[in-house]
């Protein structure tokens, strides 16, 4: 497999970069050879993986996705012994603001290790891990093992999938209450803009390749809200995006109450696993964005060490809801969640949805996509 990718390596248009076909399938290789339980066969796929990035054979998505598969393939694959030795020949000096393609491969084997909670005490991954750190890498922020608010992380119970009904959400979580208050509350509500925030609460969908780009909205209140008052009546009275039309599908609108480290789950999930059309990103980016994504709803800066932020969310309120308009369809995944700050005066909400809709050309009328796992499709009806 290692001479027939080498062999393709080879096959250029004139001297310009791997046919993109040609790159496509060195990638294959390499995650197979990656998978497959080899000292050689890791050396191979390494040399594959860092050849074809560094090279500029896949655009830089590609690429990316490229680098976080081979690691997340030979950790689960290969064993610590046969990694350890790639990062014993650390160079003098790790490239700083210039990608490269062979220590982004390691950052993410020591991500995907941490998660496992593998390679603790090693001197080898502790010394990488620290030149990283101290160059900034957004990985090495993260910690060595696995925290116990990220037990969840990539664990799949039986009977535990995804939340799609009204009865499945009341079934797991306690319903908040319903109060006028909380309506009143809501309408006083101003919307506090703030797009880098947003983007930055958005990553594990759009990392992922959710179908739609999600709605993250932040809010102040003029005075504290009674902890009562925030359930489904306030977040109606929000004009979100994600409820606009409720009531035309059948169905009441409902929020639950949750904790911080169900949020921080599904936001792992999403990036891990990937949307119906998009791509997984593997464990290390998929904690690093989920962890950004929980700091952005609490408005917390990123200096801010995670033990810090986990005992700060405690003091937060959690909500999961769900309502019956356009956006919710029930069918693939949604997923919506609102947070109060502990002074009762911010609030922060993620809303997403994996369904495929869109809008055609003139004269055609804009439809849902119902898509089911692993079909990879877009249905059209003219008007």
């Amino acid at each position: 497999m290692y001479e027939a990718a080498q062999k393709l390596c080879r096959t250029t248009t004139g001297d310009g970069p791997l046919e993109a076909s040609a790159a496509r399938a060195v990638g294959r290789i390499a995650e197979t050879l990656a998978d497959t339980r080899s000292r050689d066969s890791m050396t191979f796929a390494v040399d594959l993986v860092s050849r074809l990035v560094s090279e500029g054979a896949m655009p830089p998505r590609a690429g990316d996705r490229l680098l976080r598969s081979v690691a997340a393939k030979l950790v689960k694959s290969q064993h610590l012994r046969d990694i350890e030795p790639l990062f014993r020949e650390v160079p003098d000096e790790v490239p700083d603001g210039i990608p490269d393609p062979a220590v982004e491969l390691r950052a993410c084997l020591l991500g995907e290790l941490a998660l496992i909670g593998s390679g603790a005490g090693r001197r080898s991954l502790k010394a990488y891990t620290e030149r990283l750190r101290e160059l900034g890498h957004p990985l090495a922020r993260l910690p060595g093992s696995r925290l116990d608010i990220e037990h969840r992380f990539a664990v799949r119970a039986r009977g535990l999938g995804p939340i799609r009904t009204a009865k499945q959400l009341r079934s797991r979580f306690p319903e908040a209450p319903w109060t006028d208050g909380g309506a009143v509350a809501g309408r006083g509500a101003v919307d506090a803009r703030d797009d880098e925030r947003a983007n930055t609460a958005a990553r594990p969908f759009t990392a992922g390749g959710w179908a739609r780009e999600p709605e993250a909205r932040f809010f102040t209140l003029p005075s504290p809200l009674s902890p009562d008052d925030f359930g489904i009546p306030f977040i109606r009275a929000l004009s979100l995006r994600c409820l606009t039309g409720e009531g035309s599908r059948r169905g009441s609108a409902l929020a639950c109450v949750t904790t911080p480290d169900d949020v921080l789950n599904e936001l792992f999930s999403v990036s891990y696993v990937g949307g119906v059309n998009g791509q997984g990103q593997g464990g290390a980016y998929a904690r690093l964005y989920a962890w950004e994504s929980l700091y952005a709803l609490m408005g917390l800066p990123t200096c801010v060490p995670l033990l810090e932020a986990v005992r700060r969310a405690a003091g937060h309120r959690w909500l999961r809801f769900m309502a019956f308009t356009a956006w919710f369809h029930h069918d693939t995944s949604d997923l919506a969640f609102a947070v109060l700050d502990p002074t009762r005066t911010r609030v922060a909400v993620l809303a997403a949805t994996d369904t495929d809709v869109h809008r055609d050309a003139p004269g055609q009328r804009r439809e849902a996509v119902h898509l089911a796992p692993g079909e990879n499709c877009s249905r059209r009806t003219n008007a």
